[in-house]
């Protein structure tokens, strides 16, 4: 890989730069302490583990047999514990942007196969904010074009869009579960938008995202967004904690959640608070609305709560929601604080009306039993002639 001109405090060449020598020498400033599985560590040579610079651990929230995205792998850590999750019938996906990371990474892949006794993980050398475009690709397909004119500089674009059309490196809906341990902080904030954009297209509907990251509980000033060092130490770049949460919401999420904030921060800069926080956030929420006369019950602690459509539940009401609802609440994480309440009569897909999923309204017991249901029914449960039920 060439080395690029670099421009002064521009966010990603300073990233380039200190990871690029973190990925030769440990340098411990860029650590955050966490506790990973001993068992899934054993196989793992000593120079990837001297050089992660992870803050959370995501691994928990991946299932066996899964294709599981780890965006900014870096030395390969968090992909190689992946690896032993997942299974042999499992696949993870390597992607970064910093060649050292990748020869790093790279280099131990056969011997922690051999170890495991399957293979199942591949490197990809891209940008984490744009999933659809492999630089190593782009590389081959434009290795002969130097960039000195307005034509060549088009001749490269077409080349780029060719690819992401043709030879997209990460395929729509193709991934079950995305994880990144301490990265989305250190992407520019004019790419954040589109980054969740792309960690939204490549999952799977069901597909759930588990993110570990630094946060900080005031927003950081200009003049320490400037800071270079800042940047690159995963400081001056963190999401404020509620705009963090906010940025899978208005990328199409539901029951997001944070699955792991400790108390104490990791640093304070300047009076603000630095700490690691995991995301867990789930897609699978559109689509149509259809009625089939089901309801929920909330089962409480709460008077009430609201989802993600802004349906809200009152504690002990039957509320009627849609067919797509009624199955997203039985999963996780929602499924311990709700009572499903099927009709008598099952309405069959093909019969189904649509469902104002924009109002929150109380289920009628006989829309679900049916008005001309009149069953007595004894101790038992039997039916009686008599009436009497005591």
């Amino acid at each position: 890989m060439s080395t690029t001109t670099r421009i002064e405090n521009n966010p990603e060449s300073s990233v380039a730069d200190r990871y690029s020598a973190a990925a030769k020498a440990q340098e411990p400033a860029l650590c955050c302490p966490v506790q990973y599985r001993p068992e899934y560590l054993d196989i793992i040579p000593k120079e990837i583990l001297e050089r992660d610079y992870g803050c959370g651990d995501p691994t928990p929230y991946v299932r066996e047999g899964e294709v599981v995205l780890d965006l900014g792998s870096g030395g390969g850590k968090i992909c190689y514990i992946l690896s032993q999750a997942v299974g042999s019938k499992g696949r993870v996906i390597w992607v970064d942007c910093n060649a050292d990371m990748l020869e790093l990474a790279s280099r131990h892949q056969q011997t922690i196969a051999a170890k495991l006794g399957y293979s199942n993980v591949e490197f990809h050398y891209g940008m984490i904010q744009d999933l659809q475009l492999d630089l190593e690709l782009l590389a081959k397909e434009t290795a002969g074009i130097q960039i000195n004119s307005p034509q060549q500089w088009l001749v490269l674009r077409e080349a780029e869009q060719r690819l992401r059309r043709q030879q997209p490196m990460i395929p729509t809906e193709s991934v079950d579960c995305v994880v990144s341990n301490c990265v989305l902080n250190l992407v520019r904030t004019e790419d954040r938008r589109q980054l969740f954009a792309e960690i939204f297209r490549v999952l799977k509907l069901g597909g759930r995202a588990a993110i570990s990251d630094i946060v900080c509980d005031e927003d950081v000033p200009e003049q320490m967004q400037q800071d270079p060092k800042l940047w690159s130490g995963c400081i001056s770049g963190a999401y404020r904690e509620e705009a963090f949460l906010e940025a899978f919401e208005e990328a199409g999420f539901y029951g997001v959640r944070i699955a792991a904030r400790p108390s104490e921060p990791w640093q304070t800069v300047e009076g603000i608070e630095f700490r690691s926080m995991t995301i867990v956030a789930y897609k699978g929420k559109q689509g149509p609305c259809w009625e089939r006369n089901q309801a929920v019950i909330y089962r409480g602690p709460f008077k009430k709560v609201e989802d993600d459509d802004n349906h809200v539940y009152d504690r002990g009401e039957r509320i009627a929601v849609c067919d797509k609802t009624f199955s997203l609440l039985q999963k996780a994480p929602y499924a311990e604080y709700f009572e499903f309440v099927e009709p008598r009569e099952p309405v069959p897909h093909e019969e189904a009306k649509p469902f104002d999923c924009k109002r929150s309204a109380r289920r009628d017991p006989r829309e679900s039993k049916g008005l001309a249901y009149d069953a007595t029914t004894g101790p038992d449960g039997r039916c009686t002639d008599s009436g009497n039920c005591c």
